[in-house]
């Protein structure tokens, strides 16, 4: 695994970061990408320290192609050759039945969590294509399976998100390049906060009494899915926690 590289959308927080610090340990080479530069050179910089990878910041914010495109055009040369391009920026914005909805939260679901990983999938999979390895990692949400209430368009963009993934596996597989999805339940991380736009305790409710995931068990699956051998892809891994057997039910305890 020495010398594979990595491209992690998402890499400030949550299940980007878990997954940037799982693939430094196992001495993946890494491209972290987010918009907060603060936390993405301050990580690259403890990763290149801790576990003596290569890294580099690449800054931009997934809606905007024009943002994707120049970041990645001014990456160093050694960060051409991507093996792997983990889709992991994402985010859900308020809850409200449809005809309540904030078509401000709609934009930013739809530009982020699909918009967004068409974006940086058309500006790195061509070359994965030409080389003919790779491996696309989508991060998806149970939400892409089962539609909840009030989740209205979130679910919907991540049906898409579930639609893509299944589109790249069937024309992509003959060059062959790998793709897998990850379709987490209930992750710990700032997820909460930022669909509550930033209500701390109405977030802190969401994950009270039960154990969730937490982002280091998505990037667990993630190490997994890319680290098998080359005849074998992980189609698809749905990962709940054990109190949540399905979206709107967790078992909490009394």
């Amino acid at each position: 695994m020495m010398n594979k590289l990595a491209f992690i959308t998402g890499a400030s927080a949550g299940i980007g970061e878990a997954t940037a610090r799982l693939l430094a340990s196992n001495g993946y080479n890494l491209i972290l990408a987010a918009r907060r530069k603060d936390r993405v050179d301050a990580l690259c910089q403890e990763l290149s320290a801790t576990f003596g990878v290569k890294t580099a910041p690449c800054i931009f914010d997934v809606r905007f192609k024009e943002q994707v495109f120049n970041a990645i055009d001014s990456l160093p040369d050694w960060c051409k050759e991507i093996d792997v391009l983990v889709n992991n920026a994402g985010l859900a914005s308020g809850l409200s039945t449809l005809d309540k909805g904030n078509l401000d939260d709609w934009e930013n679901m739809i530009d982020t969590n699909v918009k967004g990983l068409l974006f940086v999938t058309r500006k790195l999979s061509p070359g994965m294509l030409e080389r003919g390895k790779g491996h696309i990692i989508n991060i998806a949400s149970i939400a892409g399976k089962e539609v909840y209430a009030n989740g209205n368009v979130y679910c919907a963009t991540k049906f898409a998100v579930d639609a893509l993934n299944k589109g790249m596996r069937i024309e992509f597989s003959a060059a062959p390049v790998k793709v897998t999805g990850i379709y987490p339940g209930a992750v710990e991380t700032e997820f909460s906060i930022v669909r509550f736009h930033g209500d701390e305790e109405r977030a802190k409710k969401i994950y009270e009494g039960y154990d969730s995931l937490l982002a280091i068990d998505i990037a667990d699956a993630i190490l997994y899915a890319i680290t098998r051998p080359a005849h074998v892809n992980i189609n698809e891994l749905i990962i709940m926690p054990t109190a949540q057997p399905m979206p709107g039910i967790i078992h909490k305890k009394s």
